[in-house]
């Protein structure tokens, strides 16, 4: 059995019609004296009571997708959550007419994937809908988890999160709330740049930040947003168990989780939360789209990195409802005098060694601050290359940059510091974590020399790595003073 329709709203007659065209076997179940007239018709129209799953079953054992057509808005809701109990595996499409209210439509779609207007849709869309693509499957292989989540789910970002993961985030968390299950962004470490705290503050987005001991027992669900496992640039215990990960970055091992859509051919996970609004004809909220938007923007760096068709096409339906002018601010915070510190004494212990600069600026309470010195340093005559790293009385932070168009700065910094921290990012631009304890002993009454010899060492080992691979791609190295 492919398809099931439970009433006999308005466009039951057309779409019955249209399914027949397309030879796509389908049952109507309703339990009025419609029945009769309808199979004159020549309807396949069986008397069930369509709001009894138990009676529902009965008509099949596999169904891929069941219309919804109730004849008044308020049956909506019965029929839905029928065929969602009946077949929990098939796309419920939900048709209400224009008298259905917007509380009609939020409860509907608590059980619904997809809930359309039938007085916009005509009934050739409808079949459409119902006939269901790859991405229309994922979607509802998405909804289908976190509608399954027995409890509230907490919707994690990275450490430390940037626009993406915090908007992508927040876009997740309202995934979750539209199906019914409660949620909570979280993140662990600090918000500290300008732009980032600009971001959450100006968009009024809720996140809660935890301790490093906090774990997440209290949630009935997990899941993972611009990161793909625990325990990596997470302070989630590496055994937490996953039940949604989302991520635009090619996992470095295999990804455990209920659900998971992991596409590196995108520039950014807000482009991927961004396809299922879409895919679920969702029109984003203001400070939704806007911080999605701006996650898309900042991932791809203004559409010059990493940018695909998919990029382009989800930034031209966010800017729709993105507000300019909350851009404009966001883009142009205020910043601290201890950020400008910090990248003054960057420069000032900066180590020039040809196109590369080094330089550690000792204990840090800005960790942020490290990419914008390194942003800085970058702009420096000649500088292809700059690795900018502070420390915590636990941690080493490191921020690279790179436009040697050779080099693949995120595997740089995985090669350096990989085994002894946590280290990624993008072929221009990553970031490192490292324990201080396997650096220098306890007991070290001055760690930074210790902390530079280590960090810079084993930095320019791997880029010797890389630049010996490069040669081997492509030839004799165009510096080699015997070319």
């Amino acid at each position: 059995m492919d398809r099931l329709v439970l009433g006999a709203g308005a466009v039951g007659s057309s779409l019955f019609g249209r399914l027949r065209e397309r030879g796509d076997p389908v049952v109507l179940l309703e339990n009025d004296q419609q029945v009769a007239s309808l199979r004159e018709k020549g309807v396949d129209a069986r008397h069930v009571d369509p709001t009894e799953p138990a009676a529902v079953r009965t008509v099949a054992g596999r169904v891929d997708s069941v219309v919804v057509l109730p004849a008044a808005p308020g049956d909506g809701r019965a029929l839905a959550e029928t065929a969602r109990e009946a077949y929990p595996e098939a796309l419920v499409l939900a048709c209400l007419g224009a008298d259905a209210t917007a509380a009609d439509r939020r409860v509907v779609a608590t059980y619904a994937d997809r809930v359309v207007d039938t007085t916009e849709e005509t009934a050739s869309r409808v079949v459409g809908l119902v006939g269901g693509s790859p991405a229309g499957t994922r979607t509802r292989r998405l909804q289908r988890t976190l509608r399954g989540v027995d409890g509230t789910l907490g919707v994690f970002t990275h450490d430390d999160p940037d626009p993406d993961a915090i908007a992508s985030a927040v876009c997740l968390r309202r995934l979750a709330e539209r199906v019914g299950t409660d949620a909570e962004v979280c993140y662990y470490g600090d918000i500290d740049h300008q732009e980032n705290r600009a971001l959450v503050n100006l968009l009024g987005y809720d996140l809660r930040n935890l301790g490093s001991e906090e774990t997440a027992e209290e949630f009935g669900g997990v899941a993972l947003v611009d990161h793909s496992r625990p325990g990596i640039n997470s302070g989630l215990p590496p055994e937490t168990p996953v039940d949604v990960v989302v991520d635009h970055h090619p996992p470095r091992a295999p990804v455990e989780a209920s659900f998971f859509d992991l596409r590196s051919g995108v520039g950014s996970t807000s482009t991927l939360l961004a396809g299922y609004l879409r895919d679920l004809d969702v029109e984003p909220t203001t400070d939704l789209a806007t911080g999605l938007l701006y996650g898309l923007r900042t991932d791809t760096k203004e559409f010059s990195r990493e940018v695909s068709s998919v990029d382009l096409e989800a930034a031209a339906m966010l800017v729709e409802h993105a507000d300019g002018r909350t851009l404009e601010r966001i883009e142009s915070p205020s910043v601290t005098g201890e950020t400008l510190d910090t990248v003054a004494t960057a420069v000032r212990n900066r180590r020039v060694d040809g196109d590369v600069v080094t330089t550690c600026i000792g204990e840090v309470s800005d960790r942020d601050a490290l990419a914008q010195a390194a942003d800085r340093l970058l702009e420096l005559e000649d500088v292809l290359t700059t690795l900018v790293f502070g420390y915590t009385d636990e941690t080493v932070f490191a921020s690279a940059r790179s436009r040697d168009g050779r080099l693949d700065i995120g595997a740089v910094l995985r090669e350096s510091f990989g085994q002894i921290g946590s280290a990624g990012g993008h072929a221009d631009m990553a970031g490192a974590q490292i324990p201080l304890g396997m650096l220098v002993a306890d007991e070290e009454p001055d760690p930074s020399g210790v902390i530079e010899d280590v960090v810079v060492g084993r930095f320019r080992g791997a880029l010797r790595v890389a630049a010996d691979r490069a040669v081997g791609r492509y030839g004799s190295d165009p510096d080699d003073d015997d070319r």
